[in-house]
């Protein structure tokens, strides 16, 4: 006779607190106010979930307890090509990010010549929502481009362009500063074709030098140095989920 699935369930206040959402304490006054939900339905104090399968939500922001999962944030040098395996032996992902006990891979990519923010994870369908244009994930970059810039290039942008595949437009437009024959911009979109960026800059006569990735969503790249990795924390994970709608 075939033995029984192990059961793998935890009491939810332990699994909470091993997540850092608090202390176990904590976490079971959150179960009894109601502000925890397991599968879409309140949980109750004693309930006892599997992590591993478990949609967890407290305060409606969901809480990953999958210990298998792996969120990072890298800062991708420019050079680098965006790929675990390169094939030409290029300098890679890989090269910065060591041994991981799980397979990771990239959220979309940043090309060659570009560099900044690129997200990295071994959960597939959060990858998939973040890389799809359906859900509009804003990212934002900051580019240096050929200047002197005209007053009219940010309406151009904002207000769209014809590019050689459809037409493209930015979400947001700022010049940060402006040097002789060289200026600063940021841009936001949501936007997730080749170059786009480059693309959209070269149609309105004002190339980019150089163009770094500044936040993916609600994730920040902040003062993380060139070819440097950190782990999402539980609230940068929860809110890429609730960018998605998770």
């Amino acid at each position: 006779m075939p033995q029984a699935d192990q059961d793998t369930s935890i009491r939810l206040q332990k699994i909470l607190a091993t997540a850092g959402v608090g202390s176990r304490r904590g976490c079971e006054d959150l179960i009894f106010r109601g502000r925890v939900t397991v599968n879409g339905k309140v949980a109750k104090l004693g309930d006892k979930v599997d992590p591993a399968t478990a949609e967890i939500h407290v305060d409606g922001s969901r809480i990953v307890t999958d210990t298998k999962l792996v969120y990072l944030a890298m800062n991708k040098p420019r050079g680098v090509v965006s790929t675990m395996d390169d094939e030409k032996g290029r300098t890679e992902l890989a090269d910065f990010l060591g041994t991981f006990e799980q397979r990771i891979f990239h959220v979309g990519r940043l090309d060659a010549d570009s560099e900044g923010l690129l997200l990295l994870t071994n959960d597939g369908a959060l990858a998939h929502k973040l890389m799809h244009p359906s859900y509009g994930i804003a990212k934002t970059y900051l580019a240096e481009v050929a200047g002197p810039l005209p007053r009219n290039v940010g309406r151009r942008l904002l207000g769209g362009i014809e590019l050689e595949d459809g037409p493209a437009k930015v979400d947001a437009f700022k010049l940060i500063d402006a040097i002789g024959k060289t200026a600063q911009i940021e841009l936001v979109l949501h936007e997730g074709r080749k170059h786009i960026v480059r693309r959209m800059m070269d149609e309105v006569g004002h190339p980019v030098s150089r163009l770094i990735r500044t936040a993916v969503g609600p994730i920040r790249l902040g003062d993380m140095r060139p070819g440097g990795f950190r782990r999402l924390s539980n609230a940068e994970v929860g809110a890429l989920f609730k960018a998605v709608g998770d």
